[in-house]
């Protein structure tokens, strides 16, 4: 795996900034020309698990290590952050007797929780396929939610629940990703989880979530309203302009974002390295279908809309709210916006790093179409100083402090 090596630069922003047009699959007609693009450390596979959230915003925080101007750069442990949020997990799903999501799936604000209680660790250190060649999570997971249905069951007899079942948990854990570490070597340094984390220099509140929802009060934080929202953390809600703006205006004063969206829709089509809202779907033909975590890129996607600029629906406030309101935009997966680019007809595109692998064209890449951006964001996770100062008025004083 690419892991295996320590990494500086990921080959396909080279590949893509030393020319001058690139396009989204051999064939296409779509030219598109670069506005910024940042460097990212190489894609990765999360395999058949539903950890998107863990690959896409540590992507994200590797591309705030090079900002920073780290060098060599030793890329970040998925299954740590992944483990530790399940061993939270568990305790949220016992004490709300089970009437709180438990699952795969997660949010780009679970890797600050776990950061700042138990560290950060690097994948040398805990790569998490103890001895697998990719991940698959499915037995493990079922072995997981067994337990904690178990333990539920104790609930209100003789027997009650005790702290042994955090021992189980750990136990399932141990047999699928590896024990973790304690203590770890970098650079012939000692570490342990939180004095790694802590020498990263990466402060977890300098994060935060963003999303635009018309159903809460603009301005203001929010609960996002979403079943991987199982530790209830807030994100700050803003009309969709803002929320262009703030991804537009980050990207051009040289930060990345981690970006939750929906990937269901017929214009998505990571295998033809794009996305975008057709006017007219009905030129995009579906055959097969999707998994649950998307994980394996989906159904295939065919149409000339992903071949030559088409003309998209226009996005509205409404339109986005309707999605959001009767579930047809729902959180499917996490990504990371890497880049802004336009094609020939002047429309803005975001260069946005999967966690598929690189058996597309661009690469594990893709291009989202700001149309697309607009209609199917659920958040963003971006660090608060790239939040533009007439934006970050519009907040009560001291927020973004």
């Amino acid at each position: 795996m690419y892991k295996n090596l320590i990494i500086g630069f990921s080959l396909f922003l080279t590949w893509a900034t030393s020319a001058q047009e690139v396009t989204n699959v051999e064939g296409s007609k779509y030219q598109f020309s670069k506005i910024v693009s940042y460097d990212a450390t190489p894609v990765q596979s999360q395999g058949m698990t539903g950890t998107c959230w863990s690959f896409s915003a540590l992507s994200f925080l590797e591309s705030e290590l090079i900002r920073k101007g780290q060098k060599n750069i030793e890329p970040l442990s998925e299954m740590y952050i992944v483990r530790k949020a399940y061993e939270m997990k568990a305790e949220k799903y016992l004490r709300m007797d089970g009437k709180v999501n438990f699952s795969e799936g997660g949010a780009f604000h679970d890797i600050p929780l776990v950061v700042d209680k138990y560290g950060i660790v690097p994948y040398s250190a805990y790569d998490g396929l103890n001895g697998a060649k990719s991940y698959n999570h499915s037995e493990m997971f079922k072995d997981l939610d067994r337990e904690m249905k178990l333990v539920l069951s104790k609930i209100g007899t003789e027997e009650g629940v005790n702290s042994d079942y955090k021992n189980k948990i750990a136990a399932i854990l141990d047999k699928y990703l590896g024990p973790e570490p304690s203590a770890f070597t970098v650079n012939n340094q000692k570490y342990d989880p939180k004095i790694y984390a802590n020498m990263l220099g990466l402060k977890m509140d300098d994060y935060v979530s963003i999303t635009s929802f018309s159903n809460h009060e603009f301005n203001k934080p929010c609960m996002l309203e979403i079943p991987d929202n199982w530790a209830w953390g807030k994100s700050y809600n803003v009309p969709l302009q803002d929320l262009v703006t703030i991804t537009i205006e980050a990207l051009n004063k040289g930060y990345t974002l981690a970006w939750g969206a929906d990937v269901s829709e017929k214009g998505f089509s990571f295998k033809n390295g794009i996305a975008i809202v057709p006017e007219n779907s009905a030129t995009i033909e579906v055959s097969g279908k999707d998994n649950r975590n998307f994980n394996d890129a989906g159904a295939n996607r065919m149409g000339n809309a992903f071949l030559s600029p088409v003309k998209e629906m226009k996005i509205t406030q409404e339109v986005r709210q309707y999605g959001y309101d009767n579930k047809t935009t729902t959180d499917d997966h996490g990504m990371h916006i890497v880049g802004l680019y336009t094609d020939q007809n002047g429309t803005r595109y975001f260069l946005v790093k999967n966690s598929w692998g690189t058996s597309n064209y661009p690469k594990g890449y893709l291009y989202v179409s700001e149309a697309y951006f607009k209609y199917k964001t659920i958040n963003i996770f971006v660090h608060k100083d790239a939040i533009p100062g007439e934006v970050k008025a519009n907040f009560s004083p001291g927020t973004f402090n």
